[in-house]
Formats: structure tokens, sequence, C-alpha cells
């Protein structure tokens, strides 16, 4: 038996993982119990309340609450239930309820009052009868929100291929990478001011980060595009997470590796939270005492992120890669090793990620900036920038020679936008593209019309091909509306 003592002395994620096989036991309970008495029943209503009280318990510590399905698994904000034995007949039966609605996450709210569970319970076995999981998802919602339902929320899946519309996965990555920016500024700033910051809604930002690339890469990997040049610290780690985990992805790592990738690469730079303002927004070169104060952000983080990993809430290697991702794979970057040792594999993959990212962004001191390919071609070739060769070559499979985002002059006359990848992995330099100037200098408004670079006449010859990369600017456009 567990003595409140014993409870009090259970790291965070543990009585997360606890409360959350309570929540969805007492959830399986009463619908169970609502299957077989009507609602009134004794034995239903207090179901309901032990649905609402434990729900309640859990709130009150997490504030919001989210059960996510990812696969055949169940996270409970970013946390992952593990499945026994005790808990299976449970555990399946609400994921076979949550699919049969094409429920992707359930939130509960702060505010979920105990009637609104009894309306949810009621239509979602009263609905379960409807011909389509999307039916089913659309009259629930309809109906909750009829019943003045707003302490519970609900998430439609997300789907690969034939699933969601574009529009709907373009919706989704907005708001995974708004998320995401949101979170880590709060990180970033909380670090500077001193403040406590919130390990959990990191995680669930990564979690919804990797989600996203996992089941719509393009579209996330699109918005890495919006580079605000105010915001650039914190869109920046966004972005090198975003990159991290489709590259992780490519390399063939498992979800719960690639949420510890994303938490290492959404946290890398966190040291900088410790360097002065002034120097951070210098739009000069940084004198000699400056750049060491710069360099010393690698063991700043670390020092950050270990102070700040309470009950194992912070991968190690968050913290290594914190310390290793300007080391460089010959190790002539900083800070330099004491003794010999080989970057890992995470620090590796997130070097590279930053230093594209960085790269290709306008940013305080570089105010122009440097064209996808060329920084792919510089990385790959030029041994001094210290990148690991094989991952750069991963990162030009996966977004392609002309990368996401990069303005191009076809010889149509056309200018477009490099929307997607080549759909054939043979023809690296054709890609997906977005007209954004007809040839007779017409300007498209966005998203323009989107065509493959593969595509071919009736003699075999490909109908258009890039001629040059060009600037965006020379024609007015900006490259993220296409995105947005």
């Amino acid at each position: 038996m567990t003595t409140p003592a014993d409870a009090a002395s259970r790291a965070p994620e543990g009585q997360l993982r606890q409360g959350g096989r309570a929540v969805l036991l007492a959830l399986y309970t009463a619908l169970r119990s609502l299957k077989l008495y009507p609602v009134e029943n004794t034995t239903v209503q207090k179901a309901i309340d032990e649905l609402d009280a434990v729900a309640r318990a859990l709130v009150a510590v997490e504030s919001d609450l989210e059960i996510r399905l990812a696969g055949d698994f169940i996270f409970v904000n970013a946390t992952r239930l593990r499945l026994e034995l005790d808990n299976y007949a449970s555990f399946s039966h609400i994921l076979g309820v949550l699919r049969t609605f094409d429920i992707g996450a359930l939130r509960i709210h702060s505010t979920v009052r105990r009637q609104e569970w009894q309306i949810f319970l009621s239509l979602l076995l009263s609905l379960s009868e409807k011909e389509k999981p999307e039916a089913r998802f659309d009259e629930l919602t309809q109906r909750l929100g009829a019943g003045k339902v707003q302490g519970l929320e609900l998430e439609r899946a997300a789907h690969g291929e034939g699933g969601s519309t574009s529009e709907q996965s373009k919706q989704a990555a907005k708001r995974v990478y708004s998320q995401g920016v949101a979170v880590t500024k709060d990180v970033i700033t909380g670090v500077r001011l001193g403040r406590t910051t919130s390990v959990k809604k990191v995680k669930r930002a990564v979690q919804l980060i990797v989600d996203q690339v996992l089941n719509n890469e393009t579209s996330l990997v699109g918005l890495t595009t919006l580079r605000d040049y105010d915001e650039y610290s914190f869109t920046h780690s966004v972005n090198v997470c975003i990159f991290s985990v489709a590259l992780g992805k490519k390399l063939g790592l498992s979800r719960l590796q690639l949420y510890d990738l994303g938490m290492t690469a959404l946290l890398h730079d966190v040291g900088k939270a410790r360097v002065p303002v002034e120097i951070l927004n210098k739009t000069t070169g940084l004198d000699e005492q400056e750049w060491k104060i710069m360099q010393g952000h690698p063991w700043m983080g670390a020092l950050t992120l270990f102070s700040l990993r309470a009950h194992d809430e912070i991968p190690y290697r968050a913290i290594l890669v914190a310390h290793e991702h300007h080391m460089k794979v010959d190790l002539s970057g900083y800070p330099r090793p004491i003794r010999p040792r080989t970057m890992g594999i995470f620090s590796r993959i997130v070097a590279v990620a930053d230093g594209f990212d960085a790269a290709t962004t306008r940013r305080s001191y570089q105010t122009v900036a440097i064209e996808p390919d060329q920084v792919l071609k510089e990385m790959w070739s030029n041994p001094k920038r210290g990148y690991d060769t094989v991952l750069v070559k991963a990162l030009i499979n996966l977004i392609g020679v002309y990368p996401v985002g990069t303005c191009v002059i076809l010889d149509t006359f056309e200018v477009a936008v490099v929307a997607g990848p080549s759909p054939d992995g043979q023809q690296l330099n054709r890609p997906m593209v977005r007209i954004a100037i007809t040839a007779d200098g017409g300007a498209v408004p966005p998203p323009g019309e989107l065509v493959a670079l593969t595509e071919q006449d009736e003699t075999g010859a490909c109908r258009r091909s890039i001629v040059k990369v060009t600037d965006p600017t020379r024609y007015g456009l900006t490259v993220g509306d296409y995105f947005v």
C-alpha cells in the first residue's frame, strides 16, 4: 500500500503515470457502467463521481491534462503510460473508443464540470453507430458545443496520406509551431529572469512536433521558413527541433528516441539565456571579450539544464548536446575538450540542424540570409565547418538539393518557391514548387499553383527545370506566405 509519504516522494513523472492510469481506469469504468445501466442508475453516477474526482486531482497538479494517442501508445501530458496486464483491458478499450471517433487527443481543462463528463460519456455511446469516424467526430464536437461543454476539448487524429485534408494539416502544423515558439520563449525568458521553468510544457510541445513530423513532415518543415527577425532565438530553437526530428526520422530512430532528440534540440541553445542581450543583439562583429562570453553559452546551457534536471524530466543527452553542439566533429570548435572524445549522435544531428538554420536566417549580425542550396554545399564540401558529412548528406536527401523555402527561377521564366522534396528520390534537383510569378510577370497570390518538376511532356522531357536560385525580396516575395 502506498503511504502519503511515499506518494510525496515520487518523481512528478511517476505521479503523472499513476494519476493518468487512474483517470483512464475511471473513464473505462464509467463507460462500461453507462453501457450496462441507464444514466440515472446509482452505479453509473458513482462511476462518474469517481472519474470527476480523479481527473480533478490530477488537473489540480497539472493545470491542464492531455490524453493523446500515438500509434498503440497512450500519453498523458507527453508521458507514456506503460501497458501492463492489470490495465490492458481498460487501455485497449479506451484506445478503441477514441479511434472509433477519430479522436487523437482529449484535453481536460481545470474548468471541467461533472455534468460535462456525463454529457461526453453519453455522446460517446449514443454516437458510436455513425458510419464513419470522421462523421462521428464532427457530430460529437457539434453536440459538445451545443451542450456548452468547455472543460473538455477534442483534437482530431492526425493522419498520413489520405487522412486529413491539406488545409487541416497546415492548420495543425501552425498550431504546433506556434506552441513550440511560445514554450521556447517561456523557457528562455524564465531562465533569464530566474523563474521556474515548466519542463512538462516543453515535453508536450516536443511531443506535438514529433507527432506532426511523423504524420505530415512537409507541412511543419515548411513553417521553418517563417523566420521572425525579432523572435530569432525562439524560432531558431523550434526550427532546429523540427530539422533534428525530421533527420532522426530519416535515420530510423524510434518515436521515443525522437522525443528525446526533440527535447535536446529545442533546449540546445538555452545557455544563451545567460549571455547579455546586448551581445546577442549586437549588429557588428564581437570583440575578443564578447566572443569569449558567447563561446561560454554551451557550458552555461549544460549547467542550466543540469539544474533543471529534476526527477528525470530532462534526458541526460540534452545536457550533453547543449555542451557539445559547437564542438565540431574534429573537436576544433568550442568548448575545447580536456581529453579526446567523440561527439554523440544527437549532438552531431543537432549541430547539422543548427548550422543549416542559422546560416539561412537573417540575424542581428547577418542581415542577408545565405541561400539554402549554398549553405548545404558549404556544409558538405568544407571540412573546416566541422559537420558530420554523413548527416549532411542525410539532410540533403531529406530536404533536397533545393530545400523548402528556396526561391528559384525556372526555364519557363516563372519564379517559384520550393514547397517540398522531389516525389522521385532519384531526382533531388526536381522538387515540388509553388508558382509565385508567371512567365509574363504576373504575381500569383499565395499559396500558388503546386507543380512537380518531375512532370514530363508527351516527349518524355521535363516541363520545367530550375535555372538558378534567386533572392525572393527582388520580386517582393515573402516565402513564409506560401506555407501559412
